[in-house]
């Protein structure tokens, strides 16, 4: 199994069958407009803009579980990641990723690669750690996904090679997407 088996809606409510991105190398997350890590667009935007044309994009799924830092409607979510970040890559319909109804393809990605563990040296990881450890002490057992913005690193067969949390730093995220392309 691999990330061509699925589908999911775009944000202009079609269906999108995952395979039309076979052979491309893939990064999938999970997304939040009014998050501590929203300005992670900037940067994905310019990994986006920089590989695409080596067969490379990232697949957007905003996710309004974490926080209610995605209460805009596709239409909505769309405008203020075009508005102010230039965001080109695409964007699908608001989905969630933990629990009965996540969306099958992240309940994939979770099974294949579980919690990494955040980035000790950036500076929202003890705030995560805190409210996290509060609501489950157990949590950095668990596969699921903690925050918005963890990203799923897929190869040019559709499978997962890497899972990173929110903290991780993106130049290390480019320097594994440089070796997979």
């Amino acid at each position: 199994m691999n990330i061509y088996e699925f589908k999911a809606k775009n944000r202009f409510d079609e269906e999108i069958v995952l395979d039309q991105y076979k052979g491309d190398v893939v990064l999938i997350i999970n997304s939040a407009t009014q998050c501590g890590f929203t300005p992670q667009y900037d940067a994905l935007q310019d990994l986006y803009e920089k590989y695409a044309n080596d067969g490379f994009v990232i697949l957007d799924f905003p996710c309004n579980q974490f926080g209610n830092q995605a209460p805009g409607s596709d239409e909505e979510i769309a405008s203020f990641c075009d508005a102010n970040y230039g965001v080109s890559f695409p964007t699908f319909s608001k989905i969630e990723v933990n629990g009965e109804n996540a969306h099958p393809l992240f309940k994939y990605l979770v099974n294949e690669k579980g919690f990494a563990g955040f980035d000790e040296g950036h500076k929202l990881t003890p705030v995560l750690d805190k409210m996290l450890s509060e609501a489950d002490p157990d949590y950095k057992n668990k596969p699921s996904i903690k925050w918005n913005f963890t990203k799923f690193l897929i190869d040019r067969e559709g499978n997962v090679v890497e899972r990173y949390e929110p903290t991780e730093d993106i130049f290390n995220i480019e320097e594994r997407i440089k070796e997979l392309l």
